[in-house]
């Protein structure tokens, strides 16, 4: 009787150092990773993760699946990352990382990209992570964005476009309207719900507006070249959150974060979780390092606007659009 109760134990002891260690330890690797829509940004991020991984996992798969702004899409798309039992699934944005968290319950989740992840109902803290559940904000400097286009063009009135079901565009909204409030100025927003809608949204208050700022709304940001399209029209000048979709749009500037650097410090945070770290145990990471945040200025959309970046802003800034080109890479 003593034999087989302490034979008993031993299985239960050496049953519990095999769960101890992750379940996916030797299994294959298959990374789910979802984003709400295809730009720059976004793109860059999901290039960075698997970089970052392959570096480690040099036999990591990849299922790479874009919402295309559908929110009915992105719950599709994790319901599809449930049949094919992913080890770990990655959300970009706030509506893919909703979705991810609402289906996938018994495996980790990282959300990239996301403004609020409180706000959004991914984490009770930042200070901490869910059971399966953490990752990195991009919460961006709204206050000296409005600041910075203040000061090279005085506004009275603020254009913002933003999307109504994006619970970061709606975050962001909301602070954008206290800092106008506070430097006295009048604030005019509009709403969309896709990104067909961004530029009527934006005709429609072109005439009212001297300033337009556009957020790291990623349903907006897919349109940006609708905006800056009306904005030429008007002679209007656009401050945006994204330089990465900025290299190819003409926008006066952009100030926000570097959207690969994100997508390579999610990879290193995937890695930690693949390694056996608990998703709990992790705080929500920000980008806070000036080296994670980038100028980008535009001298042709100056020009035609005929305003002058004071150099002080041009020595600053990270990247420098001159005749079309890149002037400083």
């Amino acid at each position: 009787m003593k034999k087989s109760s302490f034979a008993l134990a031993a299985l239960v002891v050496a049953a519990s150092l095999f769960f101890a260690f992750p379940a996916f330890a030797s299994d294959p690797i298959l990374i789910g990773i979802s984003k709400i829509v295809a730009h720059p940004a976004l793109d860059a991020i999901e290039k960075g993760i698997q970089e970052v991984v392959r570096e480690k996992h040099p036999d990591a798969r990849f299922d790479l699946q874009n919402a295309n702004g559908e929110m009915s899409t992105a719950s599709s798309i994790a319901q599809k990352f449930k049949s094919q039992d992913v080890t770990l699934a990655v959300g970009i944005a706030t509506p893919t990382a909703q979705a991810l968290v609402n289906v996938l319950k018994d495996r980790p989740v990282i959300y990239s990209a996301v403004t609020d992840p409180v706000g959004a109902g991914l984490v009770a803290s930042t200070e901490k992570g869910e059971q399966n559940v953490t990752g990195i904000s991009d919460m961006t400097p709204v206050k000296a964005q409005i600041e910075l286009l203040n000061r090279l063009k005085p506004i009275k009135t603020l254009g913002h476009v933003y999307t109504s079901s994006e619970a970061n565009a709606v975050s962001l909204a909301g602070i954008a309207r206290e800092v106008c409030r506070e430097m006295g100025i009048e604030f005019v927003e509009t709403t969309v719900s896709n990104s067909a809608e961004v530029k009527q949204a934006v005709q429609a208050i072109a005439g009212r507006v001297d300033g337009i700022y556009i957020s790291n709304d990623n349903t907006v940001v897919s349109a940006l070249a609708a905006v800056a399209g009306v904005a030429q029209k008007y002679k209007i000048p656009v401050m945006s959150a994204d330089p990465s979709s900025a290299r190819s749009t003409p926008v006066l500037a952009a100030w926000g974060h570097d959207y690969y650097k994100m997508g390579r410090s999610t990879g290193r945070l995937v890695n930690r979780v693949l390694g056996g770290e608990k998703p709990a145990t992790i705080p929500t990471i920000f980008m806070t390092d000036a080296s994670d945040v980038d100028l980008l200025i535009n001298l042709d959309v100056a020009a035609e606007l005929g305003l002058v970046f004071p150099q002080d802003v041009i020595d600053k800034a990270n990247t420098i659009i001159k005749n079309g080109k890149l002037a400083r890479p």
